[in-house]
This record gives C-alpha cells, sequence and structure tokens, in this order.
C-alpha cells in the first residue's frame, strides 16, 4: 500500500468506530454507549480500540470502571461531534428537501440578471408562484456543487464540464458610443476604433483583439482603456463618454432605445462575433420538477 493510501486510511476512520467514539466521549461510558448504539459493551470497546490503533493516539484515561477523555482526546471529540453534527444536519436537510423543494439557486451574470432576466420574472412567478428563484450574481465560472447551485447562466459560449448545458439566448457584441463623444471623435467605420478609448470586461481581455481581428485591423496602436468586471459598468462607462465599449446586444436594449448610446455603424452578421448565453445545471438537477420548471420557461422565454 502507498503512503498516499495509508495517510487517507488513516484520516477517515470507518463511521462505526467514529459513533462509538463520540457516543463514549459524550457519555463518558461504554455502556452509555452501547445502549445508545444498540451494541453490546465489547463492541464499543473493539471500535474505539481500533480507531486508537488507528490514529496512533490515546483518546481516553482508563482508571478503573471511571472514564476519562484526554487532551488529546477532548481535541478530537470537538471536531468528531461537529463533523457528526454537519452530516446529520445535511441528511436531514435532504429529507425536507425531497419532499417540499419549492426552491431553485439560480447564478447567473448580474447584467444579464439585470437586463434581461429581472424583467421577464414576473411572468414565471405566475405560472409558478410555489417556486422561489433565489439569484446569485457570478461572474466567473465557479464548483456549482461546492457552492449549492442547482443552475447557472453563463456568457460566451464556454463549456461547463459536467454540467447538462442549455443554448438560451444568441446575440453578438456590438461596438457602442455615446452620441457626444461619437460628435466629437467620430466612429464611422470599424478603423475608427483606433481613436477611442476601448473600455474593457474583466472576463473578456480578449474581446477587442478579437473584434480587430475579424475586421482585418492592426492591433498595433490599440487603446486598451480601464476594465470593469461588470458589464453594467462598462455601459455606463461608455454612457459618460469614457471610451467605447463591446458589448452583447441583449444588453444594450434599453440604452439604443432612449439614445444614451448608438451603434454608429451596422455590422453584418458575418463581421460581428457571436456571444451567446447557455443555461447549465448539475446533472442530478436536471430532472428535478422544480428546476425543470425553471429551464422549460426560461427556454421559452429565449424564443420570444
Amino acid at each position: 500500500m502507498s503512503n498516499k493510501s495509508t495517510n487517507l486510511r488513516r484520516l477517515t476512520p470507518s463511521m462505526p468506530w467514529l459513533l462509538a467514539f463520540e457516543s463514549a466521549a459524550r457519555n463518558l461510558s461504554f455502556t452509555l454507549a452501547a445502549k445508545e448504539l444498540s451494541l453490546t459493551q465489547s463492541v464499543i470497546s473493539r471500535h474505539i480500540q481500533s480507531l486508537e490503533d488507528l490514529l496512533e493516539v490515546q483518546l481516553f484515561n482508563r482508571n478503573g470502571k471511571q472514564l476519562q477523555l484526554n487532551e488529546a482526546g477532548a481535541m478530537y471529540m470537538r471536531e468528531v461531534s461537529s463533523g457528526l453534527q454537519r452530516i446529520r444536519n445535511a441528511s436531514q436537510n435532504l429529507n425536507t428537501y425531497k419532499s417540499t423543494a419549492t426552491s431553485i439557486n439560480l447564478a447567473c451574470l448580474p447584467t444579464f440578471a439585470a437586463k434581461w432576466l429581472m424583467p421577464r420574472l414576473a411572468d414565471f412567478y405566475v405560472k409558478h408562484p410555489n417556486i422561489l428563484v433565489h439569484i446569485h450574481a457570478k461572474v466567473r465560472q465557479f464548483n456549482m456543487e461546492l457552492e449549492g447551485i442547482d443552475s447557472a447562466i453563463s456568457g460566451g459560449g464556454r463549456a461547463w464540464p459536467g454540467m447538462t448545458s442549455y443554448p438560451l439566448v444568441k446575440g453578438y457584441l456590438v461596438p457602442v458610443i455615446s452620441p457626444t463623444l461619437h460628435e466629437s471623435i467620430p466612429f464611422n467605420i470599424p478603423s475608427d476604433a483606433g481613436l477611442h478609448t476601448l473600455l474593457q470586461v474583466s472576463t473578456r481581455p480578449d474581446d477587442w483583439f478579437q473584434w480587430f481581428s475579424v475586421h482585418d485591423l492592426s492591433t498595433t496602436n490599440i487603446r486598451l482603456g480601464p476594465q470593469f468586471e461588470m458589464t453594467s459598468h462598462v455601459l455606463q462607462a461608455a454612457i459618460a463618454g469614457i471610451g467605447i465599449a463591446l458589448v452583447p446586444s441583449c444588453l444594450v436594449e434599453d440604452e439604443l432605445a432612449d439614445g444614451s448610446l448608438i451603434i454608429p455603424f451596422s455590422p453584418s452578421k458575418v463581421d460581428a462575433l457571436k456571444y451567446d448565453y447557455s443555461l447549465h445545471i448539475t446533472p442530478h438537477q436536471d430532472q428535478s420538477p422544480t428546476v425543470s420548471a425553471l429551464r422549460e420557461w426560461l427556454l421559452e422565454m429565449s424564443t420570444q
């Protein structure tokens, strides 16, 4: 057996040993522990002896019939007791979830949530009044299982390994500029981008380089401007005239409608950069009635 395997075994004692230890440490009695766990006293004694042999540490002081935790045992008891309680709580929560699951934890890019999802979400509650959707803002890929997230909406078409994914909203990255900035420094053709400060989204640092590439423009004198973590901040910076922005088309509809930003020329779809949004669901949640309801509603909304 390798040293790694030996260490893993030492660090993960069997559950019967831990249960015997926790009960005996709490009751300070092998007899009471045996009664509590419906075992014999000799079995409790053997489990604890096996645990001590595995850890190579004595956990109790035995003075005749009196049982006491020593310093090492007291420290181990605190950690084991906490760990066992967390397992019991998780099991209880799971049983509750199975019978009364009426909420969904959905992670979403904050600007997409604010500008696309929220205006439509009231329709979901009309159709599913007993399901709550808890929105968690996330701008980068993360471990959904570890963070307790049932589903997530991401942009850019990146694959999420191990997740079941569905295409959601199709779109393009479009250049936008404030009318005031456009008047002072025109942006009439793609090459005019080289005259402007280029606002960036920190999670998409290559967007402008790709845009220059598809328009056969040199990036030698590209003027990269400040980075922003959220697209909404990039939009505000563009409205303020700090520079020009390259943003997903579905996120700039309000600004184009009220005239605070304009698309200075009409990029052809051949030259435009695709930017799609996708829904990702953990495999064990994909057939959940609540998650399925949200998935079907999102897919329906994406076609309207």
